[in-house]
């Protein structure tokens, strides 16, 4: 009865702490996204007090209480888990070293380790919704594993149970408070025979509170799931303003067209007469390649008028006679003719409407680098 009413009074002491926390730090509930197998790993380390209870001890009258020094003893414990949803994990724990089990009026030390395999409840989260900031979270336990005792060299199966309490530290270290007790096979302290009773008595039994820090891994935190309603909500506004800039471009379009019409059944413009002087392209010196571009600013209008006209336009290639020879000047000044021709072409002029000359080397001009040049005319 005594063991119960300490039972009872942990958790009281643990609801308490959670009903304060309701009132101190209000969580609002929200779906949160999975992680990767890879995200909120955590290891733990730890110390323990802990106190054995063997199923010798029915009837001989020897104390039970934990507190006592001849039955309890310091120990050691590591641990490696993974929260899978913010609410349910995974933890494989470690524990042992040193322990002492009462099996007659002679108190008998031990060397022991314990592995578990617990399934990990975070109430809080389940309960009160994912807080990354939540300063502590009450996480029960429930799970099994194999125990051994060195110094008797004896294997036992064992079931587990607890509370762990967590105190965030920061995103990455926390500090773990956690009670909790083993309920192990009867000969786990090396003796088989002994008073076979049933539950708490049937069975060697170690209760342990134990204190260390949680080191997260990785991402540790959990991302909230999208709102589809807010996404469908903006992707329909999206849908409506593209709607209504299409509606507008119609509208626009619809409007051109009708300008359009009225224009072509305006009487047609009156040709203006285009002053037939010849328009110069320069080159540098051997180079059929224009020298500049601006050039081409009066071959563009000249070139708008042929467009507009349907007329033809000649172009002359000239090279200077001062440098090269004769055939080659001739090449050149051909050469020259045709760059000018192309260009008139990406104009939007009719290659069909444009013929091309080379006038060799000539000396008309002066200075002599004028004379590296080719013309566009209307041809006459």
């Amino acid at each position: 009865m005594k063991k119960l009413f300490l039972v009872l009074a942990m958790c009281g002491l643990t609801m308490s702490s959670m009903a304060q926390e309701t009132t101190t730090d209000p969580v609002q509930k929200y779906s949160v996204a999975t992680n990767s197998f890879w995200s909120n790993w955590f290891i733990q380390a730890g110390a323990d007090w802990n106190a054995f209870y063997s199923n010798e001890e029915h009837g001989a009258g020897l104390s039970r209480s934990p507190f006592k020094s001849f039955r309890s003893a310091p120990g050691l414990s590591v641990a490696v888990g993974k929260w899978f949803t913010p609410g349910l994990g995974l933890r494989t724990k470690f524990s042992g070293v040193w322990g002492r089990t009462v099996i007659d009026e002679n108190k008998h030390s031990n060397k022991y380790w314990t592995l578990n395999e617990n399934i990990l409840f975070n109430l809080s989260n389940m309960i009160y919704g994912y807080n990354p900031t939540r300063v502590w979270n009450f996480i029960p336990f429930v799970g099994g594993g194999i125990s051994r005792n060195c110094d008797y060299n004896c294997y036992a199966m064992n079931l587990s149970a607890g509370i762990l309490n967590t105190f965030r530290v920061s995103n990455k270290v926390a500090v773990n408070f956690e009670l909790g007790w083993n309920w192990a096979e009867n000969d786990f302290d090396g003796v088989t025979s002994g008073v076979n009773n049933r539950g708490w008595d049937s069975h060697d039994n170690k209760l342990y509170a134990e204190v260390g820090l949680t080191f997260n891994l990785g991402k540790g935190t959990w991302s909230k799931t999208p709102d589809v309603d807010a996404i469908k909500a903006l992707s329909q506004s999206q849908i409506d303003a593209l709607n209504a800039q299409l509606n507008d471009a119609n509208a626009e379009n619809a409007r051109l067209k009708s300008l359009l019409s009225v224009k072509k059944e305006e009487p047609a413009p009156i040709v203006k007469n285009y002053s037939n002087t010849p328009l110069s392209v320069f080159f540098n010196i051997n180079k059929s390649n224009i020298a500049s571009r601006k050039d081409l600013v009066n071959i563009q209008s000249l070139a708008d008028y042929a467009k507009e006209n349907n007329s033809n336009l000649v172009v002359t290639g000239y090279a200077d006679s001062a440098t090269g020879a004769a055939d080659y000047n001739q090449n050149l000044s051909e050469r020259r003719a045709e760059t000018v021709a192309s260009e008139l072409v990406k104009m939007g002029v009719n290659r069909d409407k444009i013929s091309t000359q080379g006038k060799g080397g000539v000396s008309d001009l002066s200075p002599v680098s004028y004379n590296r040049r080719a013309t566009v005319k209307i041809a006459e």
